[in-house]
């Protein structure tokens, strides 16, 4: 799978609450740029390979391509190696050109997660020829195709007839053997379908499992909050109707900002999810109180958005 994003929740809850402040300007290691083919042809599908290496402590995210002229965006894939002395991310960029000659591609903006807090990173200078599908004397050397001898008639013996009764025959024997199997086939009795548990139900029942695992007493925050996530995003996505589980934080953020969702609080949702991503992505040993903090929001929020029929119960 395309490695999903995380980039830093302070950058995104500043952007989102209108933090009016740019991020600072972000000094990767070394960045190297590579691409397969080095000459593409008009239309053809290239990749762009950027090599970013920086701190461990770093993550870096592409953000969202805009337009980008001549090239078009077809999609990305994402990996990191961690080592000793810093970590290595590799962005492969998949994009087509649609002008030729020596074209330079726009700049691409990163997102950085830093341990001091929200950084941006913006590549540039990196070129692409295109060169025509065909050959450059194409127009003055079309040469006359002649054929060469006149087409004649060959005679092919076909059993395409008899093939056809063949099948024909055994789809007939087939359908009747059918026929006497399902009326001679033995009633198995069906057991009723019950329905569904109500999403809250559900979802509590998971949070309340999750308490029992006792994951943080046993120092295993990170696969606690990989958890906790994925119920509550579970639950969001089913609640309001988006794929919740597939959003970056982010897009996550976003989306949840435009809901119209009594009894959400975004700014806390925020709060949640950057110690979400600091426990998942950077491996932030977070304070077991912070923890149970989490799961206690998770557990307030499905009860505060779940709406309450307003039907008096019946006598």
């Amino acid at each position: 799978m395309n490695l999903a994003a995380a980039p830093t929740l302070a950058l995104l809850c500043a952007a989102l609450l209108g933090d009016a402040g740019a991020p600072v300007e972000a000094v990767p290691l070394e960045v190297v740029a590579r691409l397969d083919p080095q000459k593409v042809q008009l239309g053809e599908p290239f990749t762009v390979t950027l090599t970013v290496r920086h701190a461990a402590a770093e993550r870096y995210e592409l953000e969202s391509p805009g337009d980008l002229g001549a090239f078009e965006f077809l999609g990305q894939e994402r990996s990191r190696e961690d080592a000793a002395d810093g970590a290595i991310t590799t962005f492969r960029l998949k994009l087509q050109l649609f002008e030729l000659g020596m074209q330079e591609l726009p700049p691409l903006g990163f997102a950085v997660s830093t341990p001091d807090g929200a950084r941006r990173y913006v590549h540039r200078g990196t070129q692409v020829q295109a060169i025509a599908m065909l050959p450059d004397d194409a127009q003055g050397a079309a040469a006359e195709l002649r054929d060469i001898k006149p087409p004649e008639d060959v005679p092919v013996r076909s059993w395409t007839l008899l093939y056809a009764l063949l099948a024909a025959a055994a789809t007939a024997a087939l359908a009747w053997a059918a026929w006497r199997w399902w009326k001679n086939r033995p009633r198995i009795p069906v057991a009723p379908v019950l329905p569904a548990r109500p999403l809250d139900e559900r979802t509590l029942a998971a949070l309340e499992a999750l308490r029992a695992e006792k994951l943080v007493e046993a120092g295993r925050t990170r696969e606690f909050y990989f958890k906790l996530s994925a119920i509550l995003r579970g639950y969001l996505g089913e609640r309001y109707g988006f794929e919740a589980l597939e959003c970056t934080s982010p897009e996550l953020l976003s989306r949840a900002r435009g809901l119209n969702a009594p009894g959400l609080s975004y700014e806390a949702l925020c709060r949640f999810v950057e110690d979400s991503d600091q426990a998942r992505y950077a491996r932030a040993e977070l304070p077991a109180d912070t923890c149970h903090a989490g799961l206690q929001f998770a557990t307030r929020l499905v009860r505060d958005t779940t709406p309450h029929d307003p039907r008096p119960p019946v006598p």
